[in-house]
């Protein structure tokens, strides 16, 4: 099944494309901008950012103008799929990219035949995976210093 590639026209005038990554070069791109943000901005460790999932994952980038400024993961395990490592470069934040690359995850994840989508969400990021439709599972928990809680979205 294919799944289109949407653009959509940010504020600047600049065109947004997300996509699957799609070759080694633009998945170093996007490690680059995962570190940029997770170890770089939020102090994790690299060998907990590198958590060895990356190979059996899929990853879709958010690019602009051949630019990778955004990045997730998701994992299919079963009928679940487990979605991880949302990271925009600070420019490229509170413009909707997040909102995209959740909305390419719900496809993606539509195609595979998962029934849901799982994810560890920063508590400060709550109200966007709740607008996107995700609930809350469980408590705050505390993963590499930073306060998290498990989140899940049923697929109809």
């Amino acid at each position: 099944m294919s799944i289109e590639t949407p653009e959509q026209e940010q504020d600047q005038g600049q065109r947004v494309e997300i996509r699957r990554v799609r070759d080694a070069r633009e998945l170093a791109a996007a490690m680059r901008v995962r570190r940029q943000v997770f170890c770089e901005e939020q102090g994790v460790s690299v060998r907990d950012e590198v958590d060895g999932r990356d190979p059996e994952g899929l990853h879709l980038v958010a690019t602009i103008d051949g630019t990778v400024v955004a990045t997730c993961r998701i994992v299919f395990v079963g009928s679940s799929a487990q979605f991880s490592r949302l990271a925009v470069t600070k420019e490229h934040r509170h413009k909707g990219i997040a909102t995209m690359l959740l909305e390419r995850t719900d496809a993606e994840s539509r195609s595979a035949k998962a029934k849901r989508i799982v994810l560890h969400a920063q508590t400060y990021a709550l109200p966007l995976y709740e607008a996107t439709g995700y609930k809350s599972n469980g408590s705050v928990f505390f993963d590499s210093g930073i306060e998290h809680i498990a989140m899940e979205k049923r697929l109809g």
